[in-house]
Protein backbone atom coordinates (compact mmCIF):
# COMPACT_ATOMS: atom_id res chain seq x y z
CA UNK A 1 0.00 0.00 0.00
CA UNK A 2 2.68 2.72 1.07
CA UNK A 3 4.42 1.86 -2.13
CA UNK A 4 1.81 2.60 -4.52
CA UNK A 5 1.26 5.47 -2.46
CA UNK A 6 4.81 6.85 -2.92
CA UNK A 7 4.67 5.86 -6.84
CA UNK A 8 1.73 7.71 -7.66
CA UNK A 9 2.94 10.72 -5.52
CA UNK A 10 6.68 10.46 -7.16
CA UNK A 11 4.80 10.15 -10.80
CA UNK A 12 2.64 13.15 -9.93
CA UNK A 13 5.36 15.07 -9.58
CA UNK A 14 7.87 14.37 -12.58
CA UNK A 15 4.41 14.78 -14.84
CA UNK A 16 4.33 18.66 -13.16
CA UNK A 17 7.86 19.39 -13.44
CA UNK A 18 7.59 17.93 -17.35
CA UNK A 19 4.03 19.90 -17.85
CA UNK A 20 2.78 16.77 -19.82
CA UNK A 21 0.25 14.73 -17.91
CA UNK A 22 0.69 10.84 -19.27
CA UNK A 23 2.34 7.36 -19.63
CA UNK A 24 6.05 8.83 -18.46
CA UNK A 25 5.40 9.91 -15.24
CA UNK A 26 3.29 7.11 -14.26
CA UNK A 27 6.06 4.41 -15.33
CA UNK A 28 8.63 6.56 -13.72
CA UNK A 29 6.42 6.64 -10.61
CA UNK A 30 6.24 2.79 -10.80
CA UNK A 31 9.73 2.51 -11.73
CA UNK A 32 10.75 4.33 -8.12
CA UNK A 33 8.40 3.15 -5.92
CA UNK A 34 10.08 -0.69 -6.86
CA UNK A 35 13.59 0.92 -6.63
CA UNK A 36 12.74 2.32 -3.35
CA UNK A 37 11.03 -1.14 -1.87
CA UNK A 38 14.06 -2.95 -2.51
CA UNK A 39 15.99 -0.87 -1.14
CA UNK A 40 13.80 -1.65 2.33
CA UNK A 41 13.02 0.58 4.98
CA UNK A 42 16.04 3.17 3.66
CA UNK A 43 14.28 3.24 0.22
CA UNK A 44 10.30 4.30 2.32
CA UNK A 45 12.45 7.06 3.84
CA UNK A 46 14.54 8.35 1.14
CA UNK A 47 11.24 8.27 -1.11
CA UNK A 48 8.91 9.88 1.98
CA UNK A 49 11.49 12.80 2.42
CA UNK A 50 11.54 13.11 -1.08
CA UNK A 51 7.25 13.72 -1.38
CA UNK A 52 7.70 15.88 2.41
CA UNK A 53 10.11 18.51 0.65
CA UNK A 54 8.37 18.30 -2.27
CA UNK A 55 4.92 18.91 -0.13
CA UNK A 56 7.19 21.53 1.51
CA UNK A 57 8.32 23.89 -0.91
CA UNK A 58 5.11 23.91 -2.59
CA UNK A 59 3.75 25.25 0.67
CA UNK A 60 6.38 27.50 1.06
CA UNK A 61 5.87 28.77 -2.16
CA UNK A 62 2.39 29.12 -1.78
CA UNK A 63 2.59 31.07 1.45
CA UNK A 64 5.19 33.89 -0.77
CA UNK A 65 3.89 37.53 -1.22
CA UNK A 66 4.03 37.91 -4.94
Amino acid sequence: MIRGILGSLIGAEIDRRNGDSGLKGAAMGMIASRVLTRMGPLGLALGGAYVAKKAYDRHKASRQPV
